[in-house]
């Protein structure tokens, strides 16, 4: 997630050169055409083609208002994971004593069953993180797009995914989660499983054990919410459909400002006016059309997705605390303009 107040012009200028200079160039061919070889029958109206860029607009509007909405739904289900996760460390504290059971078990035994529900959850936002960011076929996946994903590692490094979970789960258990279909589901399950043994030593009660329940399928929930993010697209005919209109408007743009250009009350010189404006009237189309590219997939990890890293830390350093753990990994602070 890109968090400066405002861009870096020379960013912006490396993301979109290319495309600049394509429509310089095209624009400059046309030009050429219309003013040094007379092709005269290049001009056409500006009048219809202002109507195709004035649907083209709300055509890219209406797509960029779409995937913000994936977004930011996206935010908002990583703010109920954190805090729902918060609520489960919280209750995982409180809940799990001596009260109700009838052989009394020792303090150390108590925090580790604590420990081992906590920690488990850890590792599963963190293997919730790495399962979102495992890339589709709809997703950016160009060779600038990979630079980007490189360069985010060189600033972030998170390791591989076996070594993380260790952190959290015993090894057996790393590699029993690790050889399933869709590790997050079943650590969940194993969450559900030592709750249930928790009942049975009677260091929960039934209405503990019931609120426990709750928010491991709150969990659930908020990860099918994610996941439906994840694998359901944004409906290619509209993520398409765009990229083709704004290509046939900045195609035709060049044609339609060479009448405004060549005016009776203008200098002959000014029909080279075409391509400074088709070169900024293109950038914005292609711009606005790039804002929506880029933020109708929230998990894919480039610049404009949830910062799903920062959030598990947060998650891991909360819950920690809520043990009584001291020596806790530092916050995940920006780098570079970035957070992820």
């Amino acid at each position: 997630m890109y968090v400066q107040r405002v861009f870096n012009p020379i960013t912006i200028l490396a993301f979109s050169i290319r495309p600049i200079v394509i429509f310089t160039t095209y624009s400059a061919i046309i030009a050429a055409l219309y003013a040094i070889y007379e092709f005269h029958w290049l001009k056409i109206p500006w009048v219809p083609l202002a109507s195709v860029g004035v649907a083209v607009a709300f055509y890219i509007g209406f797509k960029n208002n779409s995937a913000y909405d994936r977004t930011w739904e996206a935010r908002k289900i990583w703010g109920g994971i954190v805090n729902s996760s918060r609520s489960w460390g919280s209750m995982v504290s409180g809940f799990i004593t001596n009260e109700f059971a009838e052989t009394k078990i020792s303090d150390s035994e108590i925090t580790a069953h604590k420990k081992r529900l906590i920690y488990r959850h850890i590792a599963w936002t963190y293997r919730l993180k790495r399962q979102l960011r495992v890339l589709k076929q709809w997703e950016h996946d160009a060779n600038l797009n990979r630079r980007y994903r490189k360069y985010i590692e060189e600033l972030f490094p998170t390791g591989d995914p076996e070594t993380e979970l260790k952190q959290f789960l015993a090894d057996e258990e790393v590699q029993a989660i690790l050889s399933k279909k869709n590790a997050c589901t079943q650590l969940i399950h194993q969450q559900t499983q030592d709750l249930k043994e928790l009942k049975a030593l009677g260091l929960i009660d039934d209405f503990r054990h019931m609120e426990l329940q709750k928010l491991l399928t709150d969990f659930y929930t908020l990860q099918g919410k994610c996941e439906r993010i994840k694998n359901f697209p944004l409906p290619r005919q509209y993520a398409s459909l765009s990229i083709y209109f704004v290509y046939i408007f900045i195609l035709l743009l060049p044609l339609g400002l060479l009448g405004a250009f060549d005016a009776a009350e203008l200098p002959k010189y000014m029909i080279w006016g075409v391509v400074p404006f088709t070169t900024l009237i293109g950038w914005v189309f292609w711009m606005m059309e790039g804002v929506g590219d880029y933020a109708e997939n929230p998990f894919e990890n480039l610049a404009f997705d949830v910062p799903m890293t920062s959030l598990t830390r947060t998650i891991e350093i909360d819950l920690r605390e809520m043990l009584g753990e001291t020596e806790l990994p530092p916050a995940i602070t920006p780098k570079d303009g970035f957070v992820i």
